[in-house]
């Protein structure tokens, strides 16, 4: 089998004949040919197409590779799941249900050891009635919202899949993923999305696999305490009950303050990572479309479009767009009470009437003064209060011609998302003047990529800070913590992933190694 490259394709491909369409555009003859990866390319509006990579079975192979420039032998090299040799006394401690904890998780029980999964939120049915409450205008639970519960952050959002990670376990993740319930599209397109609504039913079922092996996954349960002894992990209080355990994995999420609190009181080495904030812009995806496929804007076979900018700015800082949610709405993700954060969130479908994108700061550990290592995140909670207090209790949002432009609040043809509510508000009141500046400039350089990036019709609803962890629990390269054996700093919020993917195969990773030395 051969794997074949940029093999171009135009938009109106039929992928059910999919055999037929690229022997006519090869010029060869197969006898089985199958998608491995599509992408859109729309570097010219002129000729937007179809990039893709397929899989040929020919009699002819050995032809084909001297023939075409952009063929290799393709050899498929599938994912094996870890068995363990000796089964401890005592399980591991899976402390979070996001995607780090679940694959950590999951991985685990394959291997037969049992672990016992402590969740501080709530299973994915009940903490979704919570923020279905909650965005129509209840109360915020603290431990069941949309960065806490089964799933993690992650189940609330966009359910972006790509990774700038080049791992092999990305696919694991992905096949596990389609196996348990999302669509196989996102085996094959180069940016795999399974969307809010999907990914609810599909953590569920990972869950239910785990048990299935013997596993046990504990929600509203809240870790209070990890016991030690001789500098070992020895047990953890949870709920006010000891659990014994040597291996502690610390999948907690990038929101867990407290948890970084209490690592800190406990002498847990930690440092300062840079991290970013900013605001959630919305355009309407017509106009998103129109800019990026030109003329093929509404070509029955185009999804919605989607964008990725960045821009280094003469101040120093860097500027960049994160988590693109075509055709979605902006969420409140606020998790502590006097405090407002916002993220976006799509569906599968990604149908919305509006496009919206995190625009990103970057933010530094020296722009903080003394040397607590928990600055970022009080730098965080300050400007999360601030938006609370500002706004009177509701969202704070503006328009590019606000805050860019200078001119009269008014809002026109793109309608704000966010729920319950939401008010007009100075964003300059809630950022320092740096994220404020860097914004505004950011914004107008993204214009000259995107046209109409900067409309004043855009709107800016505030504050994004929750896009990755203000600090890293410092580990060494069998992911231990330097402080503490048998604890592991694990995914987004120990400051060693940056999405779904990458968390993911975090957590697979230091499943393995705990195999590694219980085969040892």
């Amino acid at each position: 089998m051969i794997l074949i490259n940029n093999v171009k394709l135009s938009l109106d491909t039929d992928f059910q004949n999919l055999k037929t369409e690229v022997e006519k555009v090869l010029n060869i003859k197969a006898e089985k040919v199958s998608l491995f990866k599509k992408s859109v390319d729309a570097r010219r509006k002129e000729n937007v197409h179809f990039c893709c990579s397929v899989l040929v079975e020919s009699k002819n192979e050995q032809a084909l590779l001297k023939r075409l420039k952009n063929a290799t032998l393709y050899i498929n090299k599938e994912y094996e799941w870890k068995k363990a040799e000796i089964i401890p006394q005592n399980p591991p401690v899976v402390v979070g249900f996001g995607p780090c904890g679940m694959f950590c998780a999951l991985a685990l029980a394959r291997a037969g050891l049992k672990p016992v999964v402590i969740e501080r939120g709530k299973d994915a049915d009940s903490r979704k009635r919570d923020v279905d409450e909650f965005l129509s205008g209840g109360k915020l639970n603290p431990e069941s919202n949309v960065q806490f519960g089964e799933g993690g952050a992650g189940t609330f959002s966009d359910g972006k899949l790509n990774s700038g990670i080049k791992d092999p376990r990305c696919k694991a993740v992905l096949k596990e993923f389609v196996l348990h319930g999302a669509n196989p599209k996102i085996l094959t397109d180069a940016k795999p999305h399974i969307g809010t609504d999907v990914l609810v039913e599909v953590v569920k079922n990972i869950r239910k696999e785990i048990i299935s092996l013997g596993g046990t996954v504990l929600f509203e349960t809240k870790l209070e305490k990890i016991n030690t002894y001789n500098n070992k992990v020895a047990s953890i209080t949870a709920n006010g009950k000891e659990i014994p355990c040597d291996k502690v994995i610390l999948a907690t999420g990038h929101s867990a303050r407290d948890v970084f609190a209490f690592l800190k009181e406990s002498g847990i080495k930690m440092e300062r990572k840079p991290f970013s904030v900013g605001v959630r812009i919305e355009h309407l995806q017509e106009d998103i479309n129109k800019a990026l496929y030109g003329k093929f804007y509404n070509h029955p076979n185009l999804s919605a479009a989607d964008y990725k900018l960045a821009v280094h700015l003469e101040n120093g800082r860097g500027v960049y767009t994160f988590c693109m949610c075509p055709g979605g709405e902006v969420i409140n993700s606020s998790s502590e009470q006097g405090g407002i954060a916002v993220n976006g969130m799509s569906y599968s479908a990604r149908d919305g009437i509006n496009a919206n994108s995190a625009v990103l700061v970057g933010v530094n550990p020296d722009d903080f003064d003394g040397d607590d290592v928990l600055a970022g995140c009080e730098f965080q909670r300050k400007i999360e209060q601030k938006a609370y207090d500002i706004a009177g209790g509701s969202v704070p949002i503006t328009t590019v011609g606000q805050l860019v432009f200078g001119e009269e609040f008014e809002i026109t043809k793109v309608k704000p998302t966010v729920k319950p509510d939401y008010t007009f508000c100075d964003l300059s009141e809630i950022y320092p003047n740096f994220v404020v500046d860097s914004l505004k400039q950011g914004i107008l350089e993204f214009d000259k990529k995107i046209n109409g990036f900067a409309d004043k019709a855009a709107v800016l609803t505030a504050p994004e800070t929750r896009s990755s962890s203000p600090v890293r629990i410092l580990r060494g390269i069998d992911y231990q913590s330097v402080s503490l054996e048998g604890l592991y700093p694990a995914g987004e919020g120990a400051g060693y992933a940056g999405g779904i993917m990458s968390a993911a195969v975090d957590g697979i990773k230091i499943a393995e190694s705990i195999l590694n030395r219980q085969n040892d």
